[in-house]
């Protein structure tokens, strides 16, 4: 069972337990002050959708997870936005650091929404923002702040679900720690040491497991080959999910070097692993392609190159923080990747087995690419023209496109109350 269907599986267990009564958790101590209560009830009936986040807005559309993407609703994922910032304008660390992110990740914006994941029982969707470095759960129907959980340091960034639905790894990029929440109640349950500017993490299929990728220092000039040594500390960090344990380092430098090579970056970026978990697909900084990974083996396997766009600048210092390519999704059987090629403005279905690529879709800006409710296709986010798109796994050509907010990033499966548009005014 391909991993995303099991955390549907797990989703729906955790809400049935809730339905039948089982106690909900209290508030966490971080909660906003006088926010109302997660409801305590699930709703008899859910509805599977898509979360857009758009990031320099500070909204999430919700869109139907299938079929032509038609827009259900949308929420404002900073309703606290003038208590955060009065917060931010008082103390000058602080402040410092929320112009740095304007002005370095978030290319001249706030970046108020990274990722988005919904509670079991759709009646929350938790949110990292990153200019305000925290996470916070968002009530559905009324819009209110639930909880509230600062990380450690000064920017909030991507996070996972456990396949249970009950927790949720979210990476502190400036402190290089990895903080696990209850997803019902805000509470730390633990964290864990990554390396330099923790990005992607990933659960494991049976939750045993969370695998943490640093990117390392990606907001500087020092792009030139020669001096990747220059943007830190990089790795993988694998971790027990229960006693966050470090069970294993993987430096990628050793591997890429291993494989000849060592023109490539080691920063990682998206990845996906195959649906038995014995594959890992990574991109990194500066390419424009992708790496596998043979987990049991320890070893790099091959290193797909996908095309490059002639209008791409080969000035690496204007790529939009050393990406090249940024997004990547498997197919549900593990037969396609679908590649977001972020500079390259397209996206590509490439067969896993080959390694051909099919159709160059065009695409303005592509930053995620995620995989649609019913499996058979995916959905990337075209930051640049503020639209979602789907393409078809089978063909690799584009079913629908659909406009968002401004900058949409990441794009998750998550659940709302069957009949849901949005939260009551």
């Amino acid at each position: 069972m391909p991993v995303r269907r099991t955390l549907l599986a797990g989703c729906a267990l955790a809400a049935a337990a809730l339905a039948a009564g089982t106690a909900t958790p209290a508030a966490s101590a971080s909660a906003t002050a006088g926010a109302a209560p997660a409801s305590a009830t699930a709703p008899a009936e859910l509805r599977e959708v898509l979360f857009v986040g758009n990031n320099w807005e500070g909204t999430a559309d919700v869109l139907a997870s299938t079929g032509n993407l038609d827009r259900i609703g949308r929420i404002n994922v900073i309703p606290d936005k003038e208590e955060r910032l009065r917060e931010i304008y008082l103390n000058p660390i602080k402040l410092a650091f929320f112009l740095g992110v304007r002005h370095s990740a978030g290319e001249g914006h706030d970046q108020f929404v990274d990722d988005m994941y919904t509670t079991p029982d759709g009646t929350a969707v938790v949110v990292s923002r990153p200019s305000f470095a925290d996470v916070v759960s968002l009530d559905l129907r009324t819009g209110r702040i639930n909880w509230r959980f600062p990380v450690s340091g000064y920017r909030s960034d991507h996070m996972a679900v456990s396949p249970d639905g009950t927790r949720v790894a979210v990476s502190a990029s400036t402190s290089n720690t990895v903080h696990v929440l209850d997803i019902a109640t805000g509470r730390q349950v633990g964290s864990f040491a990554t390396g330099d500017k923790p990005h992607e993490n990933t659960f494991s299929r049976d939750g045993r497991l969370i695998w943490n990728a640093s990117i390392g220092e990606v907001n500087t000039a020092l792009d030139a080959p020669w001096l990747d040594w220059t943007k830190g500390d990089r790795k993988f960090t694998v971790v027990d999910a229960q006693t966050f344990r470090t069970l294993r380092v993987i430096d990628m430098r050793e591997r890429l070097d291993a494989a000849g090579r060592s023109d490539l970056s080691d920063s990682i970026r998206p990845n996906a692993f195959t649906p038995d978990e014995s594959k890992l697909y990574f991109q990194v900084s500066f390419f424009n392609g992708f790496v596998e990974y043979d987990v049991a083996a320890d070893r790099i396997t091959r290193v797909k190159t996908l095309p490059q766009n002639p209008a791409t600048s080969s000035d690496r210092t204007t790529w939009v923080n050393d990406s090249r390519h940024h997004g990547m999704s498997m197919s549900p059987d593990g037969s396609k990747l679908c590649i977001a090629g972020t500079m390259d403005d397209y996206a590509t279905v490439v067969d896993r087995a080959t390694l051909a690529e099919g159709p160059l879709v065009p695409a303005d800006k592509p930053y995620w690419a995620t995989v649609d409710g019913d499996g058979t296709g995916c959905v990337i986010s075209e930051s640049g023209s503020d639209r979602v798109t789907a393409i078809d796994f089978a063909t690799g050509a584009k079913r629908v496109s659909v406009p968002v907010g401004d900058h949409p990033q990441r794009v998750r499966i998550g659940h709302v109350p069957a009949g849901w548009t949005g939260p009551a005014r």
